[in-house]
C-alpha cells in the first residue's frame, strides 16, 4: 500500500518520515495541496532501484543484440 504524507509532515516531522522510510524500505509520496509533489526514500532503497534499473538496461541491450543475431562473438 502506498505511503502518502503531506508536505507539512516533511517539515514538522522529518525524523518520523526518515524513520518510516528506513523501516518500510519503500518510497513515501509527499503531497502538496492534495497533489503528488515529491517522493522520499532511504538511500538503500534508492540504490536498490538504481541497481535494478542498471540490470534492466543491460538485459534490454542483450535482448536487442540477440534479436539482431549478435550473440556477443568477438571479432
Amino acid at each position: 500500500m502506498a505511503l502518502i504524507k503531506p508536505i507539512s509532515d516533511l517539515r514538522n516531522k522529518s525524523q518520523e518520515i526518515s524513520t518510516l522510510a528506513h523501516s518500510v524500505d519503500e518510497p513515501i509520496f509527499i503531497t502538496k495541496n492534495g497533489e503528488g509533489d515529491l517522493v522520499v526514500m532511504s538511500i538503500s532503497h534508492y540504490r536498490k532501484l538504481q541497481h535494478k534499473l542498471d540490470l534492466l538496461q543491460k538485459l534490454s541491450v542483450a535482448e536487442a543484440l540477440r534479436h539482431r543475431g549478435d550473440e556477443g562473438k568477438l571479432a
